[in-house]
């Protein structure tokens, strides 16, 4: 390296060390705000930039709904007066590393919809200056780095490397997951340059147990929709083997448990009314697009989707089919959703299958409401619904229970004592099996 060029990068070195430099963060949400407050727990003066201004007011406040963030720790990140959020992006001229955490949807005809980081990148670009670092976070297809976020990075005439450094490091944060925070993630980290691989492993190093570098952002990319991908997929195998089981009358359940006693060779996974969250019912169709852009049909991968969207159609037949067996039409029926959120022990709804299976059981005149302690309203596409209390007289009202989310918090006892029909798909109601009237197991 020579002149500036080492400079920038020298410079920027010794103040992630030195924890001098400022870390920005773009998109404060599930991703965004635990990284945000792990820098500052390291020593880091944090930025966080977000379009929402209620959401700005809150975390001014020191209000975060983020279950992953200790409300402790974040109240004094909010009351320091080195810490900045704010909805305007003149916050990022004063950045030293920039995190780009936004989502990225899909559009109504399942393509990848990059606006989010299209705007952010443009922010950045008319408030960049030299020596900083951006390091995109948000999964996305393999090439976004080099193809879409560097031309922007570029537009005003400064130059990779010489002016300023990219790099690619996919978010692997499991909301509600205890055992591993941010910092026992391992964080895969690739650059579209040497050196802007350099500064980007340094910098996660910092924070994170263990940061494994590899050559390029694109592999870096290609990796986490890999991870994700592998989920898909092996999610909708066991989906259609839970179709299968029924077809031979055996139990799902109980054949999985068997075949997950080989200690090698096998990985246990579990069937359920469909997939949800950022990740898993979204990325795939990223890495489809792209292959597809590019002449590759991914055939067995547009399959595994096929078979978990379908999930929710399959779950309403189950539910009309339960129903028969006691003379009772869906129409009319009342069915009571027990949990709306994507996962266990979370307040995230994003991508949730009761959200397809409200719909169509609406469709079909039933009627429908829900119960889950971390989800107080539910409902974007369909009626906004509020979550019901759990009593005995109400669960003797309602002609079938659906379990869609497996809360450890809910009263699984008080719904087998006072529940006539029992749709299960997560296997929670085992213990209870003989408290209970009929339990129809996915």
């Amino acid at each position: 390296m020579a002149g500036m060029q080492e400079t920038n990068s020298q410079i920027l070195a010794q103040k992630i060390t030195q924890k001098q430099a400022r870390i920005a963060v773009i998109g404060l949400g599930y991703v965004g705000l635990p990284l945000v407050n792990v820098f500052y727990q390291a020593g880091y003066a944090i930025s966080g930039l977000d379009a929402n201004p209620q959401k700005i007011a809150n975390l001014q406040a020191g209000i975060c709904d983020i279950p992953d963030v200790n409300p402790a720790e974040f109240a004094a990140l909010a009351s320091d007066p080195l810490s900045t959020f704010s909805a305007e992006p003149a916050i990022l001229k004063t950045a030293d590393v920039i995190l780009i955490c936004v989502p990225t949807p899909l559009s109504p005809s399942k393509e990848p919809d990059l606006s989010y980081i299209l705007s952010a990148a443009n922010a950045i670009q008319v408030h960049a200056r030299p020596g900083q670092l951006i390091i995109l976070e948000s999964t996305t297809y393999p090439g976004t780095t080099d193809e879409v976020l560097l031309p922007i990075l570029e537009s005003n005439g400064l130059k990779l490397d010489h002016d300023f450094f990219v790099a690619f490091s996919p978010e692997r944060i499991d909301p509600g997951n205890q055992q591993f925070p941010v910092s026992k993630i391992p964080k895969v980290v690739g650059g579209l340059s040497p050196d802007s691989g350099d500064l980007a492993e340094l910098l996660y190093s910092q924070i994170i147990e263990q940061v494994h570098r590899v050559s390029s952002a694109r592999v870096a990319e290609t990796a986490k929709i890999l991870e994700n991908t592998f989920r898909s997929v092996n999610i909708a195998l066991v989906n259609e083997f839970a179709g299968i089981c029924r077809t031979l009358g055996v139990d799902v359940w109980e054949v999985i448990d068997a075949a997950a006693t080989k200690p090698f060779g096998f990985m246990k996974f579990s069937p359920g009314p469909g997939i949800g969250g950022h990740c898993i019912p979204l990325d795939p169709h990223y890495l489809i697009w792209k292959t597809r852009m590019m002449g590759y049909e991914p055939r067995f991968i547009s399959l595994a989707d096929q078979i978990n969207s379908k999930m929710p159609e399959q779950i309403v037949l189950l539910v009309m089919d339960t129903l028969n067996q006691v003379s009772k039409p869906l129409k009319g029926a009342k069915v009571l959703l027990i949990g709306v959120a994507y996962k266990p022990n979370i307040n995230d709804s994003r991508e949730s299958p009761a959200q397809p299976l409200i719909q169509l059981l609406l469709a079909r005149g039933a009627e429908v409401n829900y119960h889950d302690p971390f989800v107080p309203q539910f409902g974007s596409n369909q009626p906004q619904l509020n979550s019901q209390a759990l009593s005995a007289e109400y669960l003797q009202k309602q002609d079938l229970i659906l379990i869609i989310t497996a809360h450890q918090t809910i009263d699984y006892a008080l719904i087998a004592q006072h529940s006539l029909l029992i749709i299960d798909t997560r296997n929670v109601m085992r213990p209870y099996d003989n408290q209970t009237g009929q339990v129809v197991y996915l």
